[in-house]
């Protein structure tokens, strides 16, 4: 696996972040905001990238093949990535985050509610189960959220990346064991999420889509995969930023 770095790189030689070793195997020109990968999962990754610890880091870059073709105009992705940020951070963060987590979370919910013609208040098991760990919160986002109508363009545009802002610094500076494992946990989450949304025949459960794409790239092509990515490529953008396969 090659050893990812925080940051922005002019080219391989300097080193690489998680998106932009993804626009190198997607054949794209070198960028951290590469085409083939939703922009609001791509400013997610590039996120938990600079937040990760450089000793955690490489943990991270066998999940690089599953966010290529990843994308899409469907306003459900950048609800559910909103959603996967905001729950996985509303655990742990500091009280006043906490807030702004919850909020997101009825925020998200309202809109996937209202995309997919089901009621305002129809909550997923993962939601409620988040918001149950925190119900001073909880109670405090119906009150602030009573009343409030929040349209499917304006959360895309405005509360979704800030929302994966917000979540990503929460989590990074919560006072928990190993806020890394729990980043990584939210990237492959969120990816596993868009996934179940663009290609559902390719499987619905935890790490399908993860699992399907570090595959290709690390073992063989010969299986098709919904993001399969050429070995020789992959040890060919390890060799042109100085790492090892």
């Amino acid at each position: 696996m090659p050893m990812l770095s925080r940051g922005k790189h002019r080219n391989p030689s300097k080193g690489a972040c998680f998106m932009e070793f993804a626009s190198y195997l997607a054949g794209e020109r070198w960028s951290d905001h590469p085409s083939c990968t939703h922009p609001l999962l791509a400013g997610l990754a590039r996120l938990v990238n600079d937040h990760t610890s450089d000793a955690a880091r490489p943990r991270l870059a066998e999940l690089i093949p599953s966010v290529i073709g990843l994308t899409g105009d469907d306003p459900r992705l950048d609800a559910r990535i909103a959603l996967c940020s905001a729950r996985a951070a509303l655990p742990v963060v500091a009280h006043e985050r906490q807030l702004a987590m919850a909020v997101s979370i009825l925020s998200a919910g309202h809109v996937l509610a209202e995309l997919e013609g089901r009621s305002a208040g129809d909550l997923d098991e993962r939601s409620r189960q988040a918001l149950a760990q925190v119900p001073d919160a909880t109670r405090w986002a119906y009150t602030f959220g009573r009343g409030v109508r929040v349209s499917a363009k304006g959360f895309r545009r405005y509360a979704a990346p800030n929302t994966v802002q917000l979540a990503v610094r929460g989590i990074a500076q919560a006072c928990v064991p190993d806020p890394d494992s729990l980043l990584r946990d939210l990237l492959a989450d969120a990816i596993d999420d868009c996934w179940a949304l663009l290609r559902p025949d390719a499987g619905t459960g935890a790490g399908t889509a993860v699992e399907s794409a570090v595959d290709s790239a690390t073992k063989t092509a010969a299986e098709p995969a919904p993001a399969a990515v050429d070995p020789a490529r992959w040890a060919d953008a390890c060799r042109l930023t100085g790492l090892s396969a």
